[in-house]
């Protein structure tokens, strides 16, 4: 099977939204071929994204919600309220993008999913809101033959009445996943413009994954015609053409992309095999050789090799290379895990343990966790037996 770079975020990547610039849209909809994808199932709709339920209003007026404004403070009583265990017990997962209403319901979301959910509820309390892109090292996954690079957002908060963007004391930063220390703190501001695009790309890229390809078509115009400066948006919508036979305008929307993002390692690594299947292959070996002027060593380079390894049997090759991926990706759960279990067939069942447990605790999909610990809770066991099982 073929797989292709998609852009899939917790947050994508991108340029701030500053407004519509009716050239870039125009641009945009030169892009576009409503004719050649159904109608979608469901209408595209946001504007219903930061809007509060009945529940999430009830949980605002709740005398225990009343009294942890009082005792902490309105910025810090909302934290409190919505990600203290012992309150509404929400778990990061990285499936679904929702709503601030699905997100409440499910009690479950990524990473924009509680910014939306967090900023709707800071809005209802009349608080000030930015919305932030931290400049973290790109994160890669893969899910059904997709690879899926991940950048980050957050908010800030501060109560009404304060000045957010010079009462420090009084704004508080509402972060939702683990960042690598050091990481730079400059961020940039997105308005709300920029967060709902970044929205529609995550939902196209959802449902690339799902195999929906024209629901995706539908998601990534959504996201280019509300953010036409959305580099991402145009990889997706490309990776949407590609996967649904039409590689001329996969071609076209690509190369938009690389005309605002020169050196965008995605959309390259995308359109190199497309130009190679149309007979530019010149065009594609030059693209292929800047590409590995950029990136020699590009992510799963060290953990493909050492799968090669561990099914050749060499488990102690696969061992270091396994280690080589998890030493410049530390929280990818998928690296940890092979490296544990190349550990378990060395008789390394205490660092093997260590590495399930990693595997497990840096996952950011339920079932995925799940999966892991059933899995330590067997290894585990084989550790107290004294003896090893495939």
């Amino acid at each position: 099977m073929k797989t292709w770079i998609l852009s899939l975020l917790v947050v994508l990547s991108g340029c701030a939204h500053v407004g519509q610039d009716p050239q870039a849209t125009s641009r945009v909809t030169a892009l576009l071929n409503d004719t050649a994808f159904a109608p979608p199932a469901a209408r595209i709709d946001t504007k219903h994204l930061f809007a509060l339920s009945p529940e999430m209003r009830g949980h605002l007026d709740s005398a225990h919600f009343r009294e942890l404004v009082r005792e902490h403070g309105q910025v810090y009583g909302l934290m409190h309220a919505l990600y203290d265990p012992a309150d509404l017990q929400l778990d990061y997962d990285a499936t679904h993008t929702g709503t601030a209403a699905e997100t409440y319901a499910s009690r479950k979301g990524n990473c924009l999913s509680l910014v939306i959910m967090t900023a709707a509820f800071a809005r209802a309390l009349n608080m000030n809101v930015h919305f932030q892109e931290v400049p973290v090292e790109d994160t890669w996954s893969r899910e059904r033959g997709l690879y899926m690079v991940s950048s980050h957002v957050n908010l800030s908060l501060a109560p009404s009445g304060a000045r957010a963007d010079y009462d420090t004391a009084a704004t508080l930063t509402v972060d939702f996943v683990k960042l690598p220390p050091n990481v730079n703190r400059r961020v940039r501001y997105l308005d709300e413009a920029g967060i709902v695009a970044r929205y529609m790309n995550n939902r196209a890229a959802e449902e690339l994954v799902q195999g929906n390809d024209n629901e995706a078509y539908w998601w990534a115009r959504g996201a280019l015609l509300e953010n036409p400066t959305l580099t991402a948006a145009y990889n997706t919508l490309a990776v949407v053409y590609q996967r649904s036979g039409h590689p001329l305008l996969a071609e076209q929307t690509f190369r938009a992309a690389l005309e605002r993002e020169p050196d965008n390692l995605s959309v390259m690594q995308n359109l190199v095999p497309l130009l190679a299947a149309g007979g530019k292959d010149a065009e594609a070996q030059a693209m292929a050789q800047r590409i590995a002027q950029l990136n020699p060593n590009p992510p799963y380079h060290y953990f493909n090799e050492g799968m090669a390894a561990y099914r050749a049997g060499d488990f102690r090759q696969a061992r270091a290379l396994f280690a080589r991926e998890v030493a410049r990706a530390p929280y990818n759960d998928e690296f940890h895990f092979w490296l544990g279990v190349a550990n378990f067939e060395l008789g390394e069942l205490g660092i093997a343990e260590k590495q399930l447990a990693l595997a497990r605790d840096n996952s950011i999909r339920s079932e995925t966790r799940a999966r892991y610990s059933a899995k330590l809770a067997h290894l585990r066991d084989v550790a107290a037996l004294g003896t090893r099982r495939n």
